[in-house]
C-alpha cells in the first residue's frame, strides 16, 4: 500500500482516494456553442504524458475534499500535493497544467 498525503488530514492509505483526473483543465466559456465533436474533447481527450502530470484527487473516505497532486506516470510517486486554489509548486510537462485548454 502507499500513502498519499492529504493537504488537510495528512498521510493516509491509498484506498482512501478517488483520482479524479488531470487537473487544471478549463470549464468552456460557452459550453453550448461547442460541436458535438468539441464537447467530446473536452470530455475525454487528455494528455497522457510519461512523467509529472497534474491530477486532481479526493479523499472520499476522510475529509471529502478535492486537491491537487503532481504525479509521476511512470512511478506512480507523488511529488507535491497542493490546495485548489494555489500555484502549481512543480512545474509539469503539459500545457493544461499551466492554464490553457487547447
Amino acid at each position: 500500500m502507499m500513502l498519499i498525503e492529504c493537504p488537510w488530514c495528512g498521510p493516509r492509505n491509498e484506498t482512501e482516494y478517488g483520482y479524479g483526473g488531470e487537473a487544471h483543465v478549463a470549464y468552456p466559456e460557452d459550453p453550448h456553442a461547442l460541436t458535438d465533436d468539441e464537447w467530446a474533447k473536452f470530455l475525454f481527450y487528455r494528455k497522457n504524458t510519461r512523467g509529472p502530470l497534474a491530477e486532481r484527487w479526493v479523499h472520499s473516505a476522510g475529509c471529502r475534499r478535492w486537491f491537487n497532486a503532481i504525479r509521476d506516470t511512470t512511478t506512480y510517486e507523488f511529488l507535491a500535493v497542493y490546495k485548489p486554489g494555489t500555484a502549481q509548486p512543480i512545474s509539469t510537462t503539459t500545457a493544461q497544467a499551466q492554464g490553457g485548454t487547447k
